[in-house]
């Protein structure tokens, strides 16, 4: 099968991985109704082409916190990426760094920190925190990432509660895990995955291990993989952040203009507008929906990101030329690692780097900054007073 995109990547690793896995990858919260809206908000936004346009000199560079990426993107973080395929933390960060764009640490990774690092010493890191019960937990986190010269720490705010995954709970996956019959039948159909699983062992928590090598406690891990997080935690908690981080420190899982501006007065550097992929709330809009919203209120003061969705470099673009400084992706090169390892991730990344390119070639752009709203067909917000058909488009409903 030829691999020409993330759909194709992903069609692979449904074949590869077995059901309970590709389900946590590929799955999203309730009726997923969150995560089709993160695609169909994307599809909505036709693109407008400039024309005559000299395109000769291409550039779909970014810089950003003093960092030049390759492309206007970076990889998210994942959780239990070891799932698919061991020390999947440590080859999605070398395929980001040979694609030129930063990687996304989570807390809830399988590969310690210190390993990630050492596997690509030269890569931009960042740090993604999940602040549970014990912020002793988190505290050690961050001191550990900012020894091994991670650059920037991204804040995860959106999970005061897991959101219902009914994927994941039909298959047992929680803590302890109780996996069926059926589960454990469908593993040793996969055997290629299940000797990489066996020779690698079963993926741990390892982040969350103190620092005298005790072993993590069962509270700690089901509080992580039910994403139990710390309910105390408030926008006054970031100088408690602010006292253990002085490098660039995101907010994400912001989806309204209120919480931009509250991020914007407690001191953050960056936000990204994001749902969880639609792994939390289900009735959450679709991020990139939420975007224009927040960089009104940001009015460019610091950059805004945007995750949830992104399968083509299309889709990289569109979030550009609404105002966004980055997209974020995770599912997609998950995908590619599924498929072939660390090779399969970096295909995928480059696809989306070659698409971007594309795209941005097409509509008579030859560097980023050159994106603008002009270039995407948004929907006219329909008035009150309006008949339903005019709100799609003012000339289409006079038409």
């Amino acid at each position: 099968m030829t691999l020409l995109n993330v759909n194709d990547h992903r069609r692979r690793a449904r074949r590869l991985l077995p059901r309970l896995v590709f389900d946590y990858l590929d799955g999203g919260a309730e009726d997923e109704r969150c995560m089709q809206r993160n695609r169909d908000a994307f599809e909505a936004l036709p693109l407008i082409p400039e024309c005559l346009r000299d395109t000769r000199s291409m550039d779909i560079g970014i810089e950003l916190f003093d960092r030049r990426w390759r492309a206007p993107f970076a990889v998210a973080p994942i959780g239990l990426a070891g799932l698919v395929r061991p020390r999947a933390d440590a080859l999605l960060a070398r395929a980001a760094r040979s694609a030129g764009v930063p990687f996304i640490l989570s807390t809830a990774s399988n590969t310690r920190i210190e390993e990630v690092r050492a596997a690509a010493p030269d890569a931009m890191l960042w740090m993604q925190l999940y602040v549970m019960g014990e912020r002793a937990i988190a505290e050690r986190i961050v001191r550990r990432a900012r020894a091994a010269k991670f650059e920037a720490l991204v804040l995860t705010v959106d999970v005061p509660v897991s959101g219902l995954r009914e994927r994941d709970l039909r298959h047992g996956f929680r803590v302890p895990m109780r996996l069926t019959p059926g589960t454990l039948l469908d593993m040793a159909c996969h055997p290629a995955w299940l000797l990489r699983q066996a020779r690698g062992g079963a993926p741990q928590f390892v982040n969350l291990l103190p620092d005298d090598g005790a072993p993590v406690s069962a509270q700690a891990q089901a509080a992580l993989l039910s994403r139990t997080m710390d309910r105390s935690l408030t926008w006054e908690s970031l100088g408690w952040l602010r006292r253990l981080w002085d490098g660039p420190l995101l907010i994400k899982g912001l989806l309204g203009a209120q919480d931009a501006l509250r991020a914007l007065r407690h001191g953050a550097d960056g936000i990204v507008v994001s749902n969880h992929g639609g792994r939390q709330l289900d009735a959450a809009p679709a991020a990139i929906a939420a975007l224009p919203a927040i960089l009104d209120a940001v009015e460019g003061r610091i950059p805004v990101l945007v995750d949830g969705g992104v399968r083509r470099g299309s889709d990289v673009v569109k979030a550009l030329a609404l105002g966004a400084r980055a997209a974020l992706v995770g599912r997609a090169p998950l995908f590619g690692l599924a498929s072939g390892g660390e090779g399969g991730a970096l295909a995928v990344l480059q696809t989306l780097a070659q698409e971007a390119e594309r795209t941005m070639t097409l509509l008579g752009a030859s560097h980023v900054d050159e994106l603008g709203p002009r270039h995407v067909d948004r929907p006219e917000p329909r008035r009150r007073d309006e008949p339903a058909t005019a709100a799609i488009h003012p000339a289409r409903a006079a038409a």
